[in-house]
């Protein structure tokens, strides 16, 4: 195998976690659409489970659901965070879509050489994300468990019993 070769190879590896976990995704839609998890049996958080504490994500599925269905209100009851975070990470998942995609062949330049960076390029070293977007977010999820869980917080809690 070329060199060039070897390279669209590795870039196609590259694209694949992002693709594969949009599909993942979409083809979960359908069935959260037509399972209310209001009404039907769904797993619980093991947190919740075991110590009765609401975690950042306690509610999502409903809150998912919800929002399939149009129903802002609720979905913001069940899980606040995730409806507000929403937008961001839909934006997060295409940066990191358009990052490996960045790392693909391109037009040849002026000088001749391939679109394609190598090893060495920003793309491919650089973080997904700025640690400080990280622990920032990470700070958000952790405030958000502890008043969702405090007797004045308690209306972030999720509108049913289970998670």
């Amino acid at each position: 195998m070329s060199v060039t070769a070897a390279r669209v190879t590795a870039a196609r590896e590259l694209r694949r976690p992002p693709v594969a976990f949009a599909a993942v995704a979409v083809a979960a839609l359908p069935a959260l659409y037509r399972i209310d998890p209001t009404t039907t049996h769904v797993p619980l958080c093991p947190l919740h489970a075991a110590t009765g504490l609401w975690c950042p994500l306690c509610g999502a599925t409903r809150a998912v659901h919800a929002l399939l269905h149009a129903d802002l209100p609720a979905a913001l009851h069940d899980n606040a965070l995730l409806v507000v975070s929403a937008p961001l990470l839909a934006l997060l998942w295409w940066r990191w879509l358009c990052a490996c995609r960045a790392a693909t062949p391109g037009p040849r330049g002026p000088s001749g050489q391939s679109g394609l960076r190598g090893p060495d390029d920003e793309v491919r070293t650089s973080r997904p994300l700025p640690r400080s977007l990280v622990w920032g977010f990470v700070a958000v999820a952790v405030a958000f468990a502890l008043a969702r869980n405090l007797p004045a917080g308690s209306w972030l809690a999720p509108l049913t019993a289970t998670s």
